[in-house]
């Protein structure tokens, strides 16, 4: 059983994880008119691909026979879990709001459950079911502004659907870490962007076909190295290593801050005032992922 200081290091690293996330949208609405979502998909794996070669390249080297053997796999872990969920996200946002996809992502727990008990049975204790409506809680909370009955004003258009294909996209990805290979993170996170770098090609291309690529401007530059260096690098190896440590089901809990942390950075850069309902609904996210921890612990 892990230790308590791993569990506090893998909820360390998986909050600075969805912090990073939920920024990820924010700057993704922002690049909106500033560059073209394919093109920010490509730009920002480009960025992490330059940044990884400054200092992954010796450890890349001695696990390459383990590289070489698992290839498909790891690249395929880069094309789904890291092209495909942001060319979805980047896409819906073309059409829907920040704080309608960051809300989206708040389903990403709902969808890990599922998937884990149907490929691989895993059950779901009590705790996580009652820890994921507590932090589902907070994101109506905050939403709605502390009024409930504004949820029924929140329509759903082509955006919000993709970012449902977009959800079910990183659930995959993360009941597939399970068959990652024994290898260095800074292995398998190069394998990764390699493979998400390849696969962004082709939405790239599509988009280029269709006439609708935009080259960034400023704005869509500072956006991109934004994306290229934290969501796509740091955010990675830190959910890879959380996962590692405490597993998917209870990884996948922190998901339900990313729509508390997108909101609030949502407000910060619209200069709008911090209420008490966001408070609120930062503590039932948080008390959430502590009742089912603390259900976890109790059952085993």
């Amino acid at each position: 059983m892990p230790s308590s200081a791993s569990n506090a290091k893998a909820y360390v690293f998986l909050v600075i994880t969805t912090l990073i996330w939920g920024g990820n949208s924010v700057a993704g609405k922002m690049a909106v008119d500033h560059v073209s979502p394919m093109m920010l998909n490509s730009l920002r794996w480009i960025i992490a691909g330059i940044a990884l070669a400054t200092f992954a390249g010796p450890q890349v080297r001695r696990d390459w026979p383990v590289i070489r053997r698992h290839l498909p796999l790891l690249l395929g872990y880069g094309a789904v879990g890291f092209t495909g969920f942001n060319a979805f996200l980047y896409l819906a946002l073309q059409y829907t709001s920040a704080i309608n996809a960051v809300i989206a992502q708040a389903a990403v727990p709902m969808a890990i459950f599922a998937l884990n008990f149907i490929l691989f049975r895993t059950g779901v204790v009590a705790a996580q079911w009652i820890g994921f409506a507590l932090t589902l809680s907070g994101v109506a909370l905050t939403v709605s502004h502390g009024e409930p009955s504004r949820l029924m004003a929140l329509d759903l258009n082509r955006g919000d659907a993709l970012m449902m294909a977009a959800v079910l996209v990183y659930a995959i990805y993360t009941v597939t870490l399970r068959y990652k290979p024994a290898i260095h993170w800074q292995s398998l996170i190069s394998a990764s962007v390699f493979g998400a770098l390849l696969a962004s090609l082709v939405p790239l291309s599509v988009e280029a076909a269709l006439g609708q690529t935009r080259l960034p401007d400023a704005t869509g530059w500072a956006v991109a190295l934004f994306a290229g260096l934290m969501p796509s690098l740091i955010s990675q190896i830190l959910y890879v290593r959380g996962v590692e440590m405490i597993g998917p089901n209870r990884a996948g809990l922190f998901i339900n801050l990313i729509p508390i942390f997108g909101t609030l950075l949502s407000l910060a850069f619209l200069g709008e005032t911090l209420h008490a309902f966001h408070i609120g609904a930062l503590v039932l996210a948080l008390s959430g992922i502590a009742v089912a921890e603390r259900g976890r612990s109790a059952r085993a």
